[in-house]
């Protein structure tokens, strides 16, 4: 394992998450209640915009019953929930965090969807699975803490079968540099940020024919000014995911888009 590899599950390290979710979910419903998706939205959904970009990249992906979906670099697991629950595709989920996993496992089970989604501790360079396992991979804001783009999106075409699919939701370089902390990065050591020409160069490379891309920066501005002129976050939030620093990473994210330092990228590429 690489020392930047090692770095990332430091970072993404959660010590008793299950436990910290759990006191927090009670303030929703007992132990043994069941859980909905949406319930659950604004914790597992790791990403800028949460819930809506899962949903609005699900739907231009294309997904059906049958797609076999791959959700790499899946967090605590919410998009691979929602997308099990929405189309009634299997999932299964990978991340290098085994506390993620862990947390994964165990909210899926509280909202009755094991049969559907299964979790594992893996890089997402050297995936263990043979190749054309999958139809659609889901890749949302994983790949800067990848320094090795051109590995990353080589093992993703390796692991989609013929005409399978890359639905991608990233952070890329704009202007300027990045303010530091934010949500995937402590310093710029641990990040690894494309231009978008860069990134699309990278993906053409590596195999794949662009069929969606979308410039989303200015929508996630907007949608980072109206939610935190709101009102404060309930106890399901971020905070549990992200600890001490939740506040100030997600403020300067916030600043690097309005700042034009970083841009939020939706794309959705076919393997050639």
């Amino acid at each position: 394992m690489t020392d930047i590899v090692e770095k990332a599950r430091e970072y993404y390290a959660a010590t008793r998450l299950v436990d910290r979710i759990q006191s927090a979910l009670l303030n929703i419903a007992p132990e043994q209640q069941a859980l909905t998706v949406a319930q659950l939205a604004p914790l597992d959904q790791f990403h800028t915009r949460g819930l809506p970009a899962t949903a609005e990249l699900a739907h231009a992906a294309g997904i059906t019953a049958g797609t076999r979906v791959l959700d790499l670099g899946c967090g605590i697991g919410g998009p691979a929930r929602y997308l099990a629950s929405t189309f009634g595709c299997r999932v299964v989920g990978v991340d290098l965090s085994p506390g993620f996993i862990e947390t994964a496992t165990y909210l899926s089970r509280r909202t009755g969807l094991s049969d559907r989604v299964l979790f594992e501790v893996g890089d997402a360079q050297r995936l263990p699975f043979p190749d054309a396992a999958f139809d659609l991979v889901f890749l949302q804001h994983v790949a800067m803490n990848i320094a090795d783009r051109a590995a990353l999106y080589s093992e993703v075409r390796r692991v989609l079968a013929p005409a399978g699919r890359l639905a991608t939701y990233d952070i890329f370089q704009r202007e300027g540099d990045v303010v530091y902390p934010v949500p995937w990065a402590r310093d710029a050591s641990a990040s690894f940020l494309l231009t978008e020409n860069q990134t699309r160069s990278t993906l053409e490379k590596a195999g794949f024919h662009v069929t969606l891309w979308r410039d989303d920066t200015q929508v996630a501005a907007e949608w980072f000014h109206a939610t935190m002129a709101g009102p404060p976050p309930g106890p399901l939030n971020l905070g549990l995911v992200l600890g001490a620093d939740f506040r100030v990473v997600v403020a300067n994210l916030a600043r690097n888009l309005r700042e034009e330092r970083v841009g939020v990228l939706s794309a959705v590429l076919t393997r050639s």
